[in-house]
């Protein structure tokens, strides 16, 4: 059996395997109708969703597969049913569970009872499906997995651990800008930073010099909402804006996983100009959920 939970588990020809199985998908949505027939994929969501929901529940059906969502209200992960038990139930019920939780130790714990595969939709710590489709995006828009810099500037979450995860099983530049105490896992920034592939910076001004991804997200993700006007200070002028691209220098994409809080971490003539892929980056989604889809099932 086996599990997606982090692009640590992945090595780089199984990121290659992923992404060209992705084009394929998104080239033609009507193959491999079949592949997950008579398969029950349960959805258990603690963390209201758009993008992760639906494209994984168009995903599955496209796929000739059966969804069942269930949100926090009718689980209760750990508060209503002991996760241990939601876990070994559902195994006898489903062949696979999409898990997006708060906590990485509900996931870890879920995946050491459970009986079928389970796929990390979301934790605190990893975003390993963003990320992945991510590099799918990417791979369109310059054709190659490595060879490019790509500058995430803000908060050091789940994206941006994921993010420092790839770039450590690729070969791309990956420049960090973000507030000091807000910097992304030490325990995943080590191998990056040996390799050299790595950079932190303090001023997004530095960081952006020569990139072709510019990347941001959120500065208060769900879970920290007690932290936010205090972040918003810390943040200001880690923002996304027409006045910090003029230090670009050359030709670059716009990135942002969504959802976007507009005139915060990036303004809406930044996120809605020509530059902007963020709409692809939704849209990639459903075709690099289903490219995962299959590498568990079939």
């Amino acid at each position: 059996m086996k599990n997606f939970l982090s692009i640590n588990d992945l090595s780089r020809e199984d990121i290659e395997s992923l992404v060209n199985l992705a084009l394929k998908l998104k080239k033609n949505r009507e193959v491999r109708r079949n592949d997950l027939e008579g398969k029950h994929i349960v959805l258990i969501f603690e963390k209201p969703s758009l993008r992760t929901r639906l494209s994984f529940e168009v995903a599955i059906r496209e796929l000739g597969g059966n969804h069942y969502f269930l949100g926090q209200g009718e689980v209760g992960l750990g508060k209503r049913e002991a996760i241990k038990d939601i876990a070994r139930v559902i195994s006898r019920y489903g062949q696979g569970v999409v898990l997006r939780t708060f906590g990485h130790q509900t996931l870890m714990e879920f995946v050491d009872n459970s009986q079928v595969p389970v796929i990390n939709a979301l934790t605190d710590l990893e975003h390993p499906c963003q990320v992945m489709s991510d590099i799918l995006t990417i791979y369109e828009k310059v054709g190659r997995l490595d060879g490019f810099k790509l500058v995430y500037i803000g908060d050091g979450n789940n994206v941006c651990n994921s993010l420092v995860q790839l770039a450590t099983k690729l070969d791309f530049q990956l420049a960090i800008a973000t507030p000091s105490g807000y910097e992304p896992s030490e325990k995943f920034l080590q191998d990056g930073l040996s390799r050299g592939n790595i950079k932190l910076y303090e001023e997004p001004q530095e960081a952006v010099q020569g990139a072709d991804f510019i990347y941001t997200d959120v500065w208060t993700s769900m879970g920290w909402e007690d932290e936010r006007e205090e972040r918003k200070k810390r943040f200001r002028k880690f923002q996304v804006n027409s006045q910090l691209l003029k230090n670009v220098n050359r030709k670059y994409y716009v990135m942002h996983c969504l959802p976007a809080h507009r005139g915060e971490e990036i303004t809406d003539e930044v996120i809605d100009s020509p530059n902007s892929i963020v709409i692809d980056q939704a849209e990639n989604r459903l075709h690099m959920h289903k490219a995962i889809l299959l590498y568990l099932f079939s």
